[in-house]
């Protein structure tokens, strides 16, 4: 690898560091071919990515941005899992490890925050962007499926649900 190719790598990695939500830092020594196609496609299909890279060159992209603190995590046979979702990459490193024992992780960071082998574990079980979207769709939803179904109730119903959304007003 010449310098140009050193400092396009830089660069990329550069970027991956500041945009993604989240950086999960794994050793995959002993991972067949197909393992580790597995694990990107399993990255690829959660919104998130995974880069081999060197981690002198890794450690020089980390330089100044805001996870800069998980450089001491790059050491042997590294493997970085990313992605914008703060929470995808972390599921995706946990499940993977579950089923490869060779998968070992790290650590990583998620923004300025680095995360232990134990963080990770943490994040992972937080519900993704997508979940937390459909939860709050449905308690948005909620109140108009019940003015829906008031609506089509007789009219002594419609008189006793006004008269308890009423109540609920006056003590919120």
């Amino acid at each position: 690898m010449d310098r140009a190719q050193k400092e396009k790598v830089v660069e990329e990695l550069g970027q991956i560091f500041e945009s993604s939500g989240v950086v999960v830092v794994s050793h995959y020594a002993g991972l067949t071919v197909a393992e580790m196609q597995d694990l990107r496609a399993r990255a690829r299909d959660a919104g998130g990515a995974v880069r081999v890279a060197k981690n002198r060159l890794a450690k020089i992209a980390l330089e100044g941005k805001p996870c800069e603190s998980m450089a001491d995590l790059l050491t042997g046979m590294t493997v970085l899992t990313y992605s914008e979702d703060p929470v995808a990459a972390a599921k995706v490193a946990e499940d993977f490890a579950k089923d490869n024992k060779n998968f070992e992780i790290l650590g990583g960071a998620m923004g300025e925050n680095a995360l232990d082998r134990k963080g990770v574990e943490t994040v992972s079980k937080m519900p993704s962007r997508e979940e937390l979207i459909a939860s709050i769709v449905g308690c948005i939803g909620a109140p108009a499926s019940n003015i829906a179904g008031a609506i089509g109730a007789p009219a002594s119903n419609i008189a006793s649900i006004l008269s308890t959304i009423e109540e609920k007003a006056e003590a919120a």
